[in-house]
């Protein structure tokens, strides 16, 4: 079968998000506009691998996930494991249907506006797009990778991902969410020795976070466009609670770099290397495995074929 003009559409539901509700709005919205397609459904973060691979193994060249930044996280990595001739002939959709849909929110994707999103889809408007990378070493000295399109985030931040993932299904609202993560930020630890190598700067210090963005990084890099082969980086310093406070004012005003206590940088590369073992790190809305010594996070430029 000749899969080149069907969509291969993989469904990640969200639990308590009226999910079969949306899977069935978006099919009737395919058979409307009589788009060939086929819908598969994925179970956790294994079978989003798997069920990727199945469409490119088998030819599809437009392939759309109905997920938020995790499983889209999932979907780019596969896609980077592909033989990159064969890549460039992929397209890659989104319909946002995760907790936070971040990068589906910098191109103005609305969760709640399923219609737009497949409409834009439809319109195969095509935009190559920038793909981080984070190099590093695991625990058994393996070397290891992993490519991102939005953020790379580095102590608490990362550290309040489940907490901020809980909080989207009780408020219903992105804003909400990010607001009330902020005050459980207080709770947590707010201090996190790291070295960080950026540009000619090199920074030894404790930091509250870091978040290196291909994007707009949750907020934190509010600048950083997918599209221009530079990463921005965010090193927030360890507020006062005074100052605390201030930063969400700032954040909900659009205006987290005017902060004191952030120091924005952009660069092609930044290196990082943790001094405290607590530190966590976060990919895409994800916890990934404690990185060991020192790693680097760079950025591949126009990787991904992604329809806007």
């Amino acid at each position: 079968m000749n899969n080149e003009n069907r969509w291969g559409v993989l469904y990640c539901p969200r639990n308590g998000y009226n999910s079969k509700q949306r899977r069935e709005q978006v099919e009737k919205i395919l058979k409307r506009e009589k788009v060939d397609y086929d819908f598969v459904q994925s179970e956790d973060s294994g079978s989003v691998t798997r069920l990727i691979k199945m469409f490119l193994d088998n030819g599809y060249k437009t392939i759309v996930v109905m997920g938020g930044d995790s499983a889209l996280n999932d979907a780019v990595n596969c896609l980077m494991g592909m033989e990159e001739l064969k890549r460039r002939s992929v397209s890659l959709g989104l319909i946002p249907n995760g907790v936070m849909n971040d990068f589906a929110h910098f191109w103005d994707l609305d969760p709640h506006n399923l219609e737009a999103a497949v409409m834009e889809i439809i319109a195969h408007r095509v935009r190559p797009i920038d793909v981080g990378v984070v190099n590093y070493y695991n625990r058994n000295g393996e070397k290891c990778h992993r490519y991102f399109l939005n953020c790379v985030n580095i102590g608490l931040v990362a550290s309040t991902f489940n907490t901020r993932r809980r909080s989207q299904h009780f408020f219903r609202s992105r804003m909400l969410s990010f607001i009330y993560s902020f005050f459980v930020m207080i709770f947590h630890r707010m201090d996190y020795k790291v070295k960080i190598k950026v540009n000619s700067d090199t920074i030894r210090r404790k930091v509250m976070t870091i978040c290196v963005g291909n994007c707009s990084g949750y907020g934190l890099t509010p600048n950083a466009v997918p599209y221009n082969g530079y990463l921005d980086v965010s090193v927030v310093y360890t507020p006062k609670m005074t100052q605390l406070f201030e930063g969400i004012y700032l954040f909900v005003r659009g205006k987290f770099l005017n902060h004191k206590s952030v120091h924005p940088y952009r660069s092609k590369e930044v290196k990082v290397e943790l001094e405290d073992k607590g530190t966590l790190v976060g990919i895409d809305g994800r916890l990934m495995r404690t990185p060991v010594g020192e790693f680097r996070i760079s950025v591949l430029e126009s990787q991904i074929n992604f329809l806007m």
